[in-house]
């Protein structure tokens, strides 16, 4: 089994950072892709940025110069920080993982964070 905790959200004002952390445990024999995605109220989830086990990176126009996604390889952890927040980045942000597994050893699976909130006051 895989899981990933999320930690590091909460309340900020606009202008204000914060940096989430992710951390995937279990039978993990390869961490491929390490994302954040968010869903602000009444909207559908959206991409923010992805980072590949080589550092390659995928990142949203919305955040692209503000939001900065990183990872340590030997920990299974990718981190998300995000500078100058706007309101408009007011989300439940969930970490996602593309991991191969010993339970699941032929094929990459998809897992999901609980989700961590962000609120960015103005």
């Amino acid at each position: 089994q895989v899981q990933l905790v999320e930690s590091g959200g909460g309340l900020v004002q606009a202008g204000g950072s914060l940096r989430l952390s992710c951390a995937a445990s279990g039978s993990i024999l390869s961490n491929n892709v390490m994302g954040w995605y968010r869903q602000a109220p009444g909207k559908q989830r959206e991409l923010v940025a992805t980072i590949t086990s080589g550092g390659t990176i995928n990142n949203a126009d919305s955040v692209k110069g503000r939001f900065i996604i990183s990872r340590d390889n030997a920990k299974n952890t990718v981190y998300l920080q995000m500078n100058s927040l706007k309101p408009e980045d007011t989300a439940v942000y969930f970490c996602n993982a593309r991991i191969v597994s010993s339970i699941s050893p032929l094929r990459e699976n998809t897992y999901w964070g609980q989700g961590t909130q962000v609120t960015v006051s103005s």
